[in-house]
């Protein structure tokens, strides 16, 4: 950088971690700032999982250490040792700090509160603020929009991952031969909706676990520190921090559970918190991990006869079609947000939500598990605690916050359209033709939890009536003007439509008794 030149300040957010080259500080120069921060306000916002501010932390730590380890000067402002409580605060100082800074670089944020944050901090210090494209994602947002604009012929304004799906695997070629999906099929939903059965599922390969290093407990230790009052534990820490231990998360998933994912991918058992899935999610959110390196690691496995076809077409879809679709949903409607309920549910988010002690089993696993690891796989969050909390008509704000902040891979535009848009039904038909709801039967079917709980899926009402079986009926009933014309939701009508009126009418009563006392579920 020459005399005449000013220092321009790069800030690298916690969840712009991508191994070199990265593609924000390409651009930087000698006598440039690179500033990374470490402030209360990203674990407070929402009441967040310790061990999700510890994945942050310490992942932030160990990138700003290689950094520096190939010669970058990092200006990293650990948490405990500045009083800037948000990350416009801790701009703001660093620029008093080094007044002649002239213009803050940025790589395009994945939360509208934060690029929104950074706006109007840039604003106010009257510097420029350069955004540039994250290069990460397979679809940008330009991209997304247009075909959102051309899907949507009909003028309802709805879009549906499966048109998505396909259109990224035309325009990439991923899993494609001649033109046409490989096998004949653009997915196969028939072979991996499976339940374990009676007889439980076969020996599970345990996951790669990665023991914390010195820079990983020392996060652990500051975590514990300045948020003892945070849900969830650090005791059973293990996930990947660093791009070498995202590989090799990758790896093991890829060599000891892939084969079998696609078959037992929808399928729950107590006492197994991880069975087939990756564990991957949380080390591509943060960027550890690029998403075309991780379907080319699945082709080579299906090329090589390591994985079957729908075991790798079921994974794939996941990374190219509903993560990628997702963040094009979120930033269609981000002003939308904030306050979106298109059923307007109103009841709050019970307290059990943040403890686990509740009396029905599915729930309580599921919570549970969540607070010991910090996950929990799709349809214990969509099936679960997601549908427990359409059918009962809880506040969307207040669940969308509880997944943003329980979960270690939890960023904001993964969360919010996976909680309002598809868990919980909030932004209507225009992601989901349906709300994604189902009865105690479901539940049944997918896991042995109903073993071992007070409440039977196959009662409707009294005390040992299941909660979701109770509250699915209660629901359709409740719902019928918006839901009664959609053609997917027709054979649930016509079973509620053979119940007796006297049936109808106890089902509705005991709802009602159940909905005024949630909190003692």
């Amino acid at each position: 950088m020459t005399a005449h030149q000013k220092p321009r300040l790069f800030l690298v957010l916690g969840d712009q971690l991508h191994p070199d080259p990265h593609p924000l500080l390409t651009q930087a120069k000698p006598g440039d700032f690179v500033l990374m921060a470490e402030v209360p306000e990203e674990s407070t916002h929402v009441w967040s999982h310790k061990a999700r501010t510890a994945l942050f932390f310490s992942a932030m730590r160990h990138f700003a250490a290689h950094q520096q380890s190939i010669g970058r000067v990092i200006d990293y402002w650990r948490i405990g040792t500045h009083d800037g409580t948000s990350l416009a605060a801790v701009v703001h100082k660093f620029v008093a700090q080094h007044p002649d800074i002239s213009a803050l670089y940025l790589l395009e944020p994945g939360d509208q509160r934060v690029l929104a944050a950074m706006q109007t901090c840039a604003h106010t210090l009257g510097l420029p603020l350069n955004i540039t494209p994250d290069p990460h994602f397979l679809c940008s947002l330009d991209d997304f929009n247009h075909w959102a604009a051309r899907s949507d012929k009909a003028g309802r304004d709805s879009l549906r991952m499966e048109f998505f799906y396909r259109w990224m695997r035309q325009r990439t070629g991923i899993l494609m031969e001649a033109g046409q999906p490989i096998g004949g099929q653009w997915n196969f939903d028939a072979e991996n909706r499976n339940g374990f059965g009676a007889g439980g599922p076969p020996p599970v390969p345990q996951a790669k676990r990665f023991a914390p290093d010195a820079l990983t407990q020392e996060a652990c230790a500051d975590v514990s520190r300045y948020f003892p009052d945070h849900p969830g534990s650090l005791a059973s820490f293990g996930w990947p921090v660093t791009p070498q231990e995202a590989l090799e998360a990758l790896d093991d998933f890829i060599t000891q559970r892939l084969p079998e994912f696609g078959r037992w991918q929808d399928a729950m058992w107590q006492g197994e918190a991880f069975l087939w899935h990756s564990l991957i999610s949380a080390a591509l959110n943060l960027k550890l991990l690029d998403p075309r390196g991780v379907i080319a690691r699945a082709e080579t496995a299906l090329a090589s006869d390591k994985a079957p076809l729908a075991a790798v077409e079921g994974f794939i879809r996941q990374i190219l079609g509903w993560r990628e679709f997702v963040r094009g949903v979120y930033w269609r409607y981000a002003s939308q947000w904030p306050s979106l309920n298109f059923l307007s549910a109103q009841r709050p988010l019970p307290g059990w939500y943040w403890t686990g002690k509740t009396q029905a089993a599915c729930l309580k696993e599921a919570i549970s598990q969540t607070l010991t690891h910090g996950y929990a796989h799709h349809i214990q969050r969509l099936m679960v605690t997601g549908n427990f909390a359409l059918l009962a008509g809880v506040n969307p704000r207040q669940v969308a916050d509880w997944y943003l902040a329980v979960y270690v891979d939890a960023v904001d535009w993964v969360e919010e359209p996976n909680t309002l848009g598809m868990a919980l039904f909030a932004l209507g038909p225009r992601m989901t033709s349906k709300p994604y709801i189902a009865s105690g039967a479901y539940i049944k079917r997918m896991s042995n939890a109903c073993k071992q709980c007070v409440y039977k899926p196959d009662i409707r009402t009294g005390p040992q009536a299941c909660p979701y079986t109770t509250l699915y009926w209660y629901f359709l009933m409740q719902h019928a003007d918006l839901l009664r014309k959609n053609p997917r939701m027709a054979l649930a009508y016509k079973n509620l439509d053979r119940m007796a009126d006297v049936e109808r009418t106890a089902i509705s009563e005991w709802a009602e008794v159940r909905l005024q006392n949630l909190e003692a579920l």
